[in-house]
C-alpha cells in the first residue's frame, strides 16, 4: 500500500470518526444537547421555555397580550332554488401572535369574527383553541356561544 493511499484512508477515517461524534453530541435527544438548548433558550424571564404547547394542553382559560394578525373562515353556501341562501357548518378562526412572538390559532363566533379588528394589541382570553374574550383600549368582545 503507497503512502497516499495510507493517508487518504486515514483521513476518511478521521472524516467518519468526526462525524458520528456530532451525530452523537448534537443529536436531538442526546445529555448534552439538552444542556446546550438550556442556554440557548431566551424566554426573556431569565426561566426555560416548555416544550409542550401550551395552547393545546391546558383546559383552564389563558390569558396573554396578543396582536390579531389574520381572519379565515371556512363556509359552506347552499342556493335554494327559491332564492334563499344558507350558511352550513360555518367555521370562523382568529390568528393572533402574542408578544413573545408565538402564533395562535383561535377560533371563535361570526360575531366574534366579525367585530375584533386587526393589529390591535389586547388582552387575549383563550380555553383551549376557543376564544373566551378579547380585551383591548375600545372595549371587551366576548365569544358568542351560537357559532357552531
Amino acid at each position: 500500500m503507497t503512502s497516499e493511499m495510507r493517508n487518504l484512508l486515514i483521513l476518511l477515517g478521521a472524516i467518519i470518526i468526526v462525524l458520528l461524534l456530532v451525530m452523537i453530541l448534537f443529536g436531538g435527544k442526546s445529555p448534552f444537547m439538552k444542556i446546550f438548548n438550556f442556554f440557548l433558550e431566551d424566554t426573556g424571564e431569565g426561566g426555560r421555555q416548555p416544550k409542550e404547547d401550551v395552547q393545546k394542553s391546558s383546559f383552564e382559560p389563558i390569558v396573554e397580550m396578543a396582536k390579531l394578525v389574520r381572519k379565515s373562515d371556512d363556509r359552506l353556501r347552499i342556493y335554494e332554488s327559491d332564492g334563499s341562501v344558507k350558511l352550513v357548518d360555518a367555521y370562523y378562526e382568529l390568528e393572533f401572535i402574542t408578544r413573545k412572538g408565538k402564533k395562535l390559532k383561535i377560533e371563535c363566533s361570526k360575531e366574534a369574527y366579525e367585530k375584533i379588528p386587526f393589529n390591535e394589541e389586547g388582552s387575549l382570553t383563550y380555553k383551549r383553541n376557543t376564544l373566551v374574550k378579547f380585551k383591548f383600549y375600545e372595549g371587551t368582545i366576548f365569544n358568542s356561544t351560537e357559532h357552531k
